[in-house]
């Protein structure tokens, strides 16, 4: 198997972590969710704080250096995607550059959900399990709320990103094991 870096991207909820969860059992690739660098780093700083934001980015980085330069197969990440804010498009293609020039193929995979089925797997038994920040479902479904209306948080239908290796996959009515075999077929030619 080639090296791969799988990047998921999505708004809150829309099932990242799952179908990476899924993805990883179908490639035997590691999971580097979100949420595993900025758990870490609540625990020690507030959100928002500077403090806060440079372990979070200094963790990552680390990792997605060792990854790309290491005898890996390759990683796949999460991460939420503000369509709107290029800082995001930007560091996704830095992440991407990183890989790229180490040999691996990347691809990207944007998820979407209707709002209603975010509501309801954000309250999933698997999310809490893994994001403790996530388990005051009252601020959580507030924060969704008040950053999917100030965030462009999934692409424009036909709109033309920068990435070589993308798909977008509306998985409101699939499970996790049926995206992530998806993914798996379309860039791996294998399921």
């Amino acid at each position: 198997m080639e090296k791969t870096l799988f990047i998921l991207i999505g708004p809150h909820a829309v099932g990242k972590m799952t179908v990476g969860q899924e993805l990883a059992k179908m490639t035997g690739l590691r999971l580097f969710h979100n949420h595993m660098s900025i758990e870490l780093a609540l625990k020690l700083f507030d959100h928002g704080d500077n403090e806060w934001h440079i372990l979070n980015e200094t963790i990552r980085r680390t990792v997605f250096e060792l990854y790309a330069k290491g005898d890996f197969p390759g990683l796949i990440f999460t991460y939420m995607c503000a369509f709107d804010m290029q800082s995001d498009i930007n560091y996704l293609l830095d992440v991407i550059r990183l890989f790229e020039e180490n040999g691996s193929k990347c691809c990207v995979v944007e998820l979407c959900a209707d709002f209603d089925e975010r509501i309801i797997r954000n309250r999933s038994e698997n999310r809490l399990k893994h994001k403790e920040s996530k388990r005051n479902l009252a601020w959580s479904e507030a924060e969704m709320r008040k950053n999917s209306e100030k965030y462009r948080l999934n692409s424009f239908e036909g709109e033309c990103l920068p990435f070589k290796n993308y798909m977008k996959i509306d998985n409101t009515n699939l499970s996790p094991e049926e995206t992530a075999r998806m993914i798996q077929r379309r860039f791996m030619g294998e399921g």
